[in-house]
C-alpha cells in the first residue's frame, strides 16, 4: 500500500465546480430518471430551459444526494454531451469533477464504491423519508487513494472493460428488440407479411425469391372485419385473446424464511420486477419459500407474467414478461410470480410472440386503463374481463411459426447477453471494492478481466460461428 495515501475527499475531488448557463437559456438537462441504479451510462436527456441546478461537463460523475437514490446507487458518469458543452440536472445531484490530485472515471469508480457510498450515507441529515448528503461533511471524511493518477486510470481501465462490455450488449439488445417489434408491426399490423403470390399462400421454404411480395401493398385481398372495425387478410380469422391461452397460474409470496412446510426455495417475479426480466435494468428478484404442494406454480419456459396488481395513475397495470429457455438461466432458483402478478400458459408455442407484441401494442396505446377497478385504493387489473371481450385477429398457423422462429432467435440472443451482462456485472462489483481498498492487485484483476472477456468471446463464437 506505499503506493496509496489517505486524503479527505473534498482534497481529492472538486464538488460541483462552477460553470456558466444563462437563465432561461436551452440546455440539455439530466433528471434524476435518467439514471439507471449502478449503471455507468445515462439514459438520455431533456432540453430546458436553465433556472437552477448543478451544472456539468463530459468527464464528471453525477451522485444522488438523497434517499432512497443515493443508496439505491444512482450513479452515472457524463460522456452523452459534446465538446465543451455544459448540462444542467437534478438538484438532488452532487457533481464530482477530477483535480490535480483524481483520474475522472476512477472518481465515478470511487464513488460507486462501499468506501465512498458509506460514508455519504453517513452524512445524511434530514427527517426520515427526505434526508440529504452534507456535502461539507462528506468532505471532510478521509479515504484511502492511489497518489499516482497513472495508477488511478489503470484502476478504472480494468473496471471499464467490463462495463464496456455491458454497454455494447445493452445496445444490441435495443437493436434486437427493435427489429423483432418492426418485423410485428409489418407482418400483423400493417400485414405487409412475405407472401407468395403464385402459390397464394405466406412465404415458405418452397416459395422462389421471385414470387415473394409484401401481401397489402402488393395488392392482397383484404376484407372488413365487423369485429376488429378494419380490414384484415382474406382467410384470416378473429377470436378473443383467451383463444390463445390454455390456464393461468396463480402468483405465492410464500414466506421470507424456510417455516415448516415452507421450504421450497424461489425467485419471485413481482410488478416490480418485469421490465428487469425482460432487460431493462438490473434483476433483483427476491428470494421466497413456499409450499412443495404448490409447486404447479413454477413458471416453464413459454410462461408469460402479467402484472395484475400496482400501476400508477400515468402507469397502467398490465407489464408483461416472458419466459424461455434461456430466461430461467438467469436464476439459480426456479421462478414463480408474485400474488400480485399472474402467469398465463398459451396452448400453442408458436402464438408466444404474437401474444407478447400485440400485448406491448395494446399496453403503449394505454387500453388498459380502462380494464382497472381499486381495491383498498389499490389498481387491479381486470385480466379475465379483458381477455374475454378483446378481440384479435387469428393469422394462419404456418405465418404464426415463421414469426416465431424468427422472434425467438432474437430473444435468445437478448436473454444470452443479458446472462453477460449478470457474469461481467458481479466479477466487476467483486472487483471494485477489492481495487478501492488495495485487496488485489491492477495486474491480478486484469487477468480475471482477460480471462472473463476471453470466455464471453469464446461462447459468442460458438453460437454464431467463426468471425
Amino acid at each position: 500500500m506505499s503506493n496509496w495515501k489517505q486524503s479527505s475527499i473534498g482534497e481529492f475531488i472538486d464538488f460541483n465546480p462552477t460553470e456558466s448557463l444563462r437563465k432561461n437559456e436551452l440546455a440539455k438537462k439530466i433528471p434524476m430518471g435518467k439514471l439507471g441504479v449502478f449503471e455507468r451510462k445515462i439514459n438520455g436527456f431533456e432540453i430546458s430551459e436553465y433556472n437552477s441546478g448543478p451544472k456539468f461537463r463530459n468527464g464528471d460523475t453525477l451522485v444522488a444526494k438523497i434517499t432512497p437514490c443515493l443508496e439505491n446507487g444512482k450513479t452515472a458518469f457524463v460522456d452523452i454531451l459534446d465538446e465543451d458543452e455544459v448540462a444542467f440536472g437534478s438538484s438532488e445531484f452532487i457533481v464530482l469533477r477530477e483535480n490535480s490530485n483524481s483520474n475522472g472515471k476512477f472518481i465515478y469508480y470511487l464513488a460507486r464504491s462501499p468506501l465512498f457510498r458509506e460514508r455519504a450515507i453517513s452524512c445524511m441529515e434530514g427527517t426520515s423519508g427526505r434526508k440529504r448528503v452534507n456535502e461539507g461533511a462528506l468532505k471532510r471524511q478521509e479515504i484511502l487513494v492511489p497518489k499516482s493518477k497513472v495508477d488511478q486510470q489503470k484502476i478504472a481501465s480494468v473496471l471499464s472493460a467490463l462495463d464496456d462490455k455491458i454497454e455494447l450488449n445493452t445496445r444490441i439488445n435495443a437493436e434486437l428488440e427493435a427489429m423483432a417489434k418492426l418485423l410485428y408491426e409489418y407482418w400483423f399490423v400493417q400485414f405487409d407479411f412475405p407472401y407468395d403470390f403464385r402459390q397464394s399462400k405466406p412465404a415458405d421454404e418452397t416459395s422462389k425469391p421471385q414470387d415473394i411480395k409484401p401481401y397489402k401493398s402488393s395488392g392482397g385481398k383484404m376484407v372488413w372485419n365487423k369485429d376488429l372495425n378494419r380490414e384484415i387478410p382474406e382467410g384470416w380469422d378473429t377470436h378473443t385473446l383467451d383463444y390463445w391461452i390454455e390456464k393461468d397460474k396463480n402468483g405465492d409470496w410464500g414466506k421470507e424464511e424456510i417455516q415448516g412446510n415452507y421450504d421450497l426455495r424461489v425467485s419471485c417475479i413481482r410488478g416490480a420486477d418485469i421490465n428487469s426480466l425482460n432487460g431493462n435494468g438490473e434483476l433483483k428478484s427476491p428470494v421466497r419459500f413456499i409450499l412443495e404442494k404448490n409447486s404447479h406454480k413454477l413458471l416453464d419456459p413459454g410462461d408469460l407474467v402479467i402484472e395484475i396488481s400496482g400501476g400508477s395513475p400515468t402507469q397502467s397495470t398490465g407489464r408483461l414478461g416472458y419466459i424461455i429457455n434461456e430466461t430461467l438461466e438467469r436464476f439459480n432458483e426456479p421462478i414463480i410470480c408474485s400474488n400480485f402478478c399472474k402467469a398465463i400458459t398459451l396452448k400453442n408455442e408458436s402464438t408466444q410472440f404474437n401474444f407478447i407484441y400485440e400485448w406491448r401494442r395494446l399496453y403503449d396505446a394505454g387500453v388498459f386503463f380502462g380494464y382497472e377497478g381499486k381495491t383498498s385504493g389499490i389498481k387491479n387489473f381486470l385480466f379475465e374481463s379483458f381477455v374475454s371481450k378483446h378481440k384479435i385477429s387469428i393469422p394462419p398457423v404456418a405465418l404464426l411459426e415463421r414469426f416465431y422462429e424468427k422472434a425467438i432467435t432474437i430473444h435468445t440472443k437478448i436473454q444470452r447477453n443479458l446472462i453477460q451482462n449478470q457474469e461481467l456485472s458481479s466479477l466487476r462489483d467483486w472487483l471494485l471494492p477489492m481495487l478501492m481498498n488495495g485487496q488485489i492487485s491492477v495486474a491480478d484483476a486484469e487477468e480475471r478481466v482477460s480471462e472473463e472477456l476471453g470466455m464471453v468471446a469464446e461462447g459468442e463464437r460458438g453460437r454464431y460461428g467463426k468471425k
